[in-house]
């Protein structure tokens, strides 16, 4: 089992990174891989098309998808919208099921505007969005600050705990015989892979 978390700062090592890592790191523990990709400072480069297809063929193959994003005006960075609104037009259907998550980073205030924009496109392509005992946003302004976000380190350790049941939950309904909902997806998108 396999799940993708993607970097939507274009700090590729900042806040964002750091909370990922930890998430990534729980999820290790509980014997899912993890990689994480730097998608924010790629698109900002004018990458969009390659990190796109670059992203879409690991989800393809993984479990589940967990989006980073730091907190610009009170919601997501352009980037990984950028990013998402072509990531779903092309890949959508193939994350159908899939579980998904998102995380913001802030220095105070937008955090839980941002997670709220990222939830829908799980939601809109039919993933399961798993929580945590609380929004799944970190506060701080460099990496150091946010480590000492107790409340935001134990959220994102609950955050990869519950996301690492719920894929083997749906692991185990598979390997039993239970057949995933096989409903059509009506939304018609015209992005090229």
């Amino acid at each position: 089992m396999k799940v993708v978390l993607v970097n939507g700062s274009r700090r590729d090592a900042g806040c964002t990174y750091t909370a990922l890592s930890v998430v990534a790191k729980e999820l290790e523990a509980q014997g899912i891989d993890t990689e994480i990709v730097a998608v924010g400072s790629r698109v900002v480069k004018g990458e969009l098309d390659a990190v796109v297809k670059e992203v879409g063929a690991k989800i393809t193959d993984a479990d589940g998808l967990i989006v980073g994003s730091p907190v610009y005006y009170a919601s997501p960075t352009g980037e990984i919208l950028m990013f998402l609104d072509r990531l779903f037009g092309a890949y959508g259907n193939e994350l159908r099921y899939k579980c998904g998550s998102s995380i913001a980073s802030a220095r105070r205030g937008g955090t839980t505007s941002t997670v709220d924009v990222l939830n829908k496109y799980f939601q809109i392509n039919q993933m399961p969005v798993v929580s945590s005992n609380y929004w799944n946003i970190v506060h701080g302004n460099t990496p150091d600050e946010v480590v000492k976000d107790e409340e935001g380190m134990q959220t994102m350790r609950l955050l990869g705990q519950n996301f690492a049941w719920l894929v083997k939950s749906i692991d185990a309904a598979k390997k039993a015989g239970i057949e995933l909902p096989q409903g059509e997806n009506k939304i018609k998108t015209n992005y090229i892979r």
